[in-house]
C-alpha cells in the first residue's frame, strides 16, 4: 500500500466528515423544527400536506407509523412495476424499447422500492427514460427518505417519555425529501453536469468508428450507437440517497456517468456524506453529541482496517502473474496491481476504495467490477454487506441499525455486571432485545438460506460463470447483496432469470421491511418509557471503552454469522491461489 493511497484514503474520510458535520447540525434543526430554513419554506411545505390531506401536527404510534410506510412503499412498487411493463407505449422513449418481463419488473420494483438499487437488467438498453426518471429517480428519493424517517421516529422514541406517538412519516418524509435531498441533489448534478456527465432526452447518438470491425457472422460494423439519456440527475441522488442503481449498465465505471477524476471522488464522497452526517444529526437530537462521536468512530473502526486490506490487496496485485514474471508495480504510466475489471482511469487504490464505500454504506454502486478482484479484495466488500449495511450503512437505515447493535452491547455489558441495561436513559428489557434479534437474524437467514438452495439447485448453478468456489462466492455475494439491501454484484452470474429475479427480490423485502417493523416497534417502546437519570453504576455509551465493545459486538455476530460461509469461498479461493504460487 503506497503512501498515495494512504493519502487519498484519509483524504476522503477527512472530506467526509469535515462536510457532514455541519450538514449533520442542520438536519437535526430540519427535525425538530427549528431550521430558518425550515420556517421559511414553511407555507410551501403546508402545501403538500393539504394536498394529501395529511395533518401536520399528527403524532402516530408505532403500529400505525409502520403501517403508512408499508402502504407508502407497496403503492411505489405497483408504480415501478406498471411503468416498466408498459413503457412500450409510453412517452419518453426514443429509443422505442419494449415492454420489461414480469420476473424482472418485480425484482426491479421491489429493489428500487427497498433502496436495494439491485439491477438485473442493462439501464440503457432496457429502461426508457421515463421510467428511469418517474419510476427509479423518483424512487430513489422516497426510499432514501424513508429510510431516513424512520431513523428520526426511533431518536425521537429514545427522547419522548412516557409517549404513544413517536411522530409523523408522513412528515417526515416529505421534509427529508423538501429540506435534504433535493437541495443535495440538485447542487452534486450541476457540478456532475459540468463534469461532463450527460443530462439530455435526446435520444442515442451515433459515433462512426475511425476503423471498422467485423462481426462473427462476417457483417461489417462502422458505426457505434452512444446511449444518452437524464442521467447526472439520477447519479446525484443515487450516490446521497445511497441508492446505487446506475443510469448505465456498468454504472459509475461509464464515462457518461463519471468521466473525470473529480466526479469520481465527489460521487465517491457522496456515499458515505449522508449516513456519517446523520451520526451528528443523532448526537445533536439526544442533546449528546459524545453519542453521535461514539457511534461515528465504531463504524471507522470497522471501515477502516477493511478498506486497507481491500487497496493492500488490490494494489499487490495477483501473485500469480508475479510468479510469471508479470510487471504490476506502479509507475508513473500505469496504476500497477490488479487491473482486471478496472478502470485505467481510477486504478486499484480509487476503485478498491469505492468497492468498500460502496458496500458499507449501502450504495451498491460501482466503479470497478468486483467480481475481478481477488479473493481478500472481494471479501472486504462481501462481509461489510453481511454485518447487516450498518458501517455507515444506507441513510437512516444504517444508523438505526447501529443502535440496535448498540442496544445488544449494552444489553451483554448487563449482563456480565448484573445490573439492568440502559441506553440513553432508557431500560432495555426483553421486549427490545427480541426486536433487535429479529432485525439481525431475519436478513442473515435470508442471505444463508438463499445461498444455500441457490448452491444446492440446478436452477441455481446453471447460471452460473464460473463454476468451483468462485461460482460460490458468486451466489454468496449475490444474496448478501440483496438481503442486505446493497445492491452491487460480483458479476459473472446471469440473475434474470425467473429464480434468481423472484428469489432476491424476495430477500430485498425481506431485508428491508422486515427490518424496518422490528425497530419502529423498539421504537415504540422506549417512547413509552420514563427516563432513568444517570447513576454510578450507568454504563457510559460515549466512551472509547463502549465504543470497543460495540466494535466487538458487531465483529463478534458478524464472525459467528458468515465466517463458515466465507470459509467456503473467498478465504479457501485465498487459499487455493497461494498454492498454485507455490507450485510455480
Amino acid at each position: 500500500m503506497t503512501l498515495s493511497s494512504i493519502a487519498l484514503l484519509a483524504t476522503y474520510l477527512g472530506a467526509v466528515v469535515a462536510l457532514g458535520y455541519p450538514l449533520g447540525l442542520y438536519m437535526a434543526r430540519v427535525y425538530d423544527g427549528t431550521s430558518p430554513v425550515l420556517r421559511g419554506l414553511a407555507p410551501f411545505e403546508r402545501l403538500f400536506y393539504r394536498a394529501a390531506g395529511v395533518r401536520e401536527d399528527e403524532d402516530m404510534p408505532w403500529s400505525r407509523y409502520a403501517l403508512a410506510v408499508l402502504v407508502f412503499n407497496v403503492l411505489g412498487v405497483v408504480v415501478v412495476y406498471a411503468l416498466q411493463r408498459l413503457q412500450g407505449s409510453l412517452a419518453l422513449n426514443p429509443d422505442g424499447l419494449g415492454a420489461v418481463s414480469p420476473e424482472v419488473s418485480f425484482n426491479t420494483a421491489v429493489s428500487f422500492a427497498s433502496n436495494t438499487n439491485w439491477q438485473a437488467y442493462g439501464g440503457e438498453t432496457t429502461l426508457s427514460y421515463l421510467t428511469q426518471m418517474v419510476g427509479l429517480t423518483v424512487q430513489n428519493f422516497v426510499s432514501a427518505a424513508t429510510g431516513m424517517a424512520v431513523l428520526i421516529a426511533l431518536v425521537r422514541g429514545m427522547t419522548r417519555k412516557n409517549a404513544i406517538g413517536i411522530g409523523s412519516f408522513w412528515v417526515d418524509l416529505v421534509r427529508t425529501t423538501l429540506y435534504v435531498l433535493l437541495p443535495l441533489s440538485f447542487v452534486l448534478a450541476i457540478v456532475l453536469v459540468s463534469q461532463g456527465v450527460v443530462q439530455t432526452l435526446a435520444p442515442h447518438a451515433t459515433a462512426h468508428l475511425l476503423d471498422a470491425t467485423t462481426r462473427t457472422d462476417g457483417s461489417v460494423i462502422v458505426d457505434q450507437l452512444l446511449a444518452l439519456g437524464p442521467a447526472a440527475s439520477q447519479v446525484a441522488i443515487k450516490q446521497l440517497g445511497t441508492n446505487g442503481g446506475g443510469f448505465f449498465n456498468v454504472n459509475s465505471a461509464h464515462p457518461f456517468e463519471n468521466p473525470t477524476p473529480l466526479s469520481n471522488f465527489l460521487e465517491c464522497a457522496s456515499i458515505l456524506l449522508l449516513p456519517a452526517a446523520l451520526c451528528f444529526t443523532f448526537g445533536e437530537l439526544v442533546k449528546d453529541r459524545r453519542q453521535g462521536w461514539a457511534v461515528l468512530a465504531s463504524m471507522l473502526a470497522i471501515f477502516i482496517p477493511l478498506a486497507i486490506l481491500a487497496i493492500g490487496v488490490e494494489s499487490a496485485g495477483n501473485p500469480l502473474l508475479t510468479s510469471l514474471d508479470v510487471d504490476q508495480v506502479a509507475t508513473a504510466l500505469s496504476g500497477g496491481g490488479n487491473m482486471e475489471g478496472k478502470e485505467v482511469r481510477f486504478g486499484p487504490a480509487e476503485s478498491a476504495i469505492w468497492a468498500v464505500s460502496t458496500t458499507a454504506a449501502s450504495n451498491g454502486s460501482v466503479n470497478a467490477m468486483h467480481d475481478s478482484f481477488m479473493p481478500l479484495g472481494g471479501l472486504a466488500p462481501m462481509w461489510l454487506m453481511q454485518l447487516g449495511e450498518i458501517i455507515f450503512g444506507g441513510v437512516g437505515s444504517g444508523l438505526y441499525g447501529m443502535i440496535v447493535y448498540a442496544i445488544i452491547a449494552v444489553f451483554i455489558a448487563g449482563l456480565m455486571v448484573g445490573r439492568t441495561p440502559e441506553y440513553l436513559g432508557k431500560k432495555i428489557e426483553s421486549y427490545e432485545m427480541k426486536m433487535a434479534s429479529l432485525v439481525i437474524l431475519l436478513p442473515s437467514a435470508a442471505v444463508l438460506l438463499g445461498t444455500a438452495i441457490a448452491s444446492a439447485t440446478d436452477v441455481g448453478t446453471a447460471t452460473l460463470g464460473n463454476p468451483g468456489i468462485h461460482g460460490f462466492s458468486e451466489i454468496l455475494y449475490a444474496f448478501s447483496s440483496g438481503a442486505n439491501n446493497n445492491g452491487s454484484a460480483f458479476g459473472g452470474i446471469t440473475v434474470s432469470g425467473t429464480f434468481y429475479a423472484t428469489a432476491i427480490g424476495i430477500c430485498m423485502w425481506i431485508g428491508r421491511y422486515w427490518v424496518i417493523v422490528p425497530v419502529l416497534a423498539i421504537a415504540g417502546s422506549l417512547a413509552r418509557k420514563k427516563s432513568i437519570p444517570a447513576s454510578v453504576g450507568t454504563l457510559p455509551t460515549h466512551d472509547p471503552l463502549f465504543v470497543a465493545l460495540l466494535v466487538s459486538t458487531i465483529v463478534l455476530v458478524g464472525a459467528l454469522t458468515f465466517i463458515p460461509a466465507l470459509a467456503l469461498g473467498p478465504i479457501v479461493e485465498h487459499l487455493e491461489l497461494g498454492a498454485l504460487v507455490a507450485s510455480h
